[in-house]
């Protein structure tokens, strides 16, 4: 492994702000000792931020995380890093346990060699049939603790947020008592005001997609989403430019605060591919050029755009300044699911995930684990 030097560049620092400066990577950790014999990087007139994270995906390149195999895992990963999302928590649809099992399994086998898979996401199966959105409603069930600490014994660990719709019989309880095994997340929920407030309080702390199968804000019925606001939790947000508008984007982040919101790219196997059918969960969609849609041509099925887009066009179409942006991609997600120590910034210790990007937010280069992609 070579060390690196990257210099002149405009550097994402702690402080969330850039500083023109020089970093070195030495054994694939950024270091405040510059080595003598290094690979440099001449960075002038570029950006230099953290690898980005991404918590909530499905799938790119014609593979979905579901597949379970150790195939589809590399072909995802290696897509991923090459877009400078160099840590990802992938997440799982509504499927059996014996199926949710084998995925957990190869997720935990793919880790041991690839520290690049940090987590799973388990989106599915304790949602509300109402608001299933492109969950296949077959396998949807009551919130389960046991089933849950199954699945987290499977897969090594690894499952670093669960979701929950806290209407659902006995998902406060659940709360209560898996509060302690993963990151609670609300979703895909028909829940009112009341019973968010009680499952935000019972533990839960994070919002799946926001905004996105769940109730809308009313001024008599504020649902779901003014109980997040006041509970301090963190939310997820697809940033696609169609799952959300770009003014929702930025009422979002005055409202909830650059600490708290998460840009995820909730992104399908169609991903990096050409227009046509794909499948999800069981479930047959289409995709047409941005947009994926399930056979009813009406339900949004995901996002057609990895992180790094979706970072790139909230700053570029939806007026999110950049340095808030990478926060929302690089920083925030990490600390969401317990990894701020050793991913998600610039600093002396950390893991070298790097992207440098021209000031057009083109990649230049990617750095992960101290290797130049």
């Amino acid at each position: 492994m070579k060390n690196i030097i990257i210099e002149n560049g405009a550097i994402f620092r702690p402080d969330n702000e850039f500083h023109k400066g020089t970093i070195a990577i030495t054994n694939g950790r950024i270091s405040n000792e510059i080595p003598e014999d290094a690979e440099r990087i001449d960075a002038e007139g570029m950006y230099v931020i953290p690898g980005l994270t991404d918590i909530h995906f499905h799938g790119c390149m014609g593979h979905d995380f579901c597949e379970g195999t150790q195939e589809a895992l590399r072909a995802i990963s290696e897509y991923e890093a090459i877009n400078g999302i160099t840590t990802i928590c992938p997440a799982t649809m509504t499927l059996p346990e014996n199926e949710l099992t084998r995925i957990m399994r190869a997720a935990r086998d793919f880790s041991r060699n690839n520290p690049q898979l940090v987590g799973i996401n388990l989106e599915g199966p304790f949602i509300s049939h109402s608001k299933k959105g492109a969950q296949n409603p077959a396998y949807i069930i009551p919130p389960d603790t046991a089933m849950l600490g199954r699945l987290q014994e499977e897969s090594g660990g690894l499952i670093r947020i669960a979701t929950v719709a806290p209407e659902t019989e006995g998902a406060i309880s659940f709360i209560r008592e898996a509060k302690s095994t993963a990151r609670i997340s609300i979703a895909h929920t028909a829940c009112d005001y009341e019973t968010a407030k009680e499952a935000f309080e019972a533990g839960a702390s994070h919002v799946t997609h926001i905004y996105n199968a769940m109730n809308p804000v009313k001024h008599r019925e504020p649902g779901p989403i003014i109980a997040a606001l006041e509970s301090g939790a963190m939310v997820e947000l697809i940033c696609d430019g169609i799952h959300v508008h770009p003014a929702v984007v930025r009422s979002t982040i005055k409202a909830f605060g650059a600490d708290r919101v998460i840009f995820i790219s909730d992104s399908l196997e169609a991903t990096g591919m050409p227009d046509g059918e794909y499948m999800l969960g069981g479930l047959k969609f289409t995709k047409n050029g941005r947009r994926a849609t399930l056979e009813d041509g009406l339900t949004i099925a995901g996002s057609v755009a990895n992180l790094m887009e979706c970072m790139r066009r909230a700053v570029l179409e939806m007026g999110v300044r950049l340095e808030v942006a990478v926060r929302c991609s690089a920083v925030n997600p990490v600390k969401a699911i317990g990894l701020e120590e050793t991913y998600g910034r610039i600093e002396d210790g950390r893991v070298a995930n790097i992207v440098i990007m021209d000031k057009d937010l083109s990649l230049m280069n990617v750095i992960k684990e101290g290797r130049l992609l």
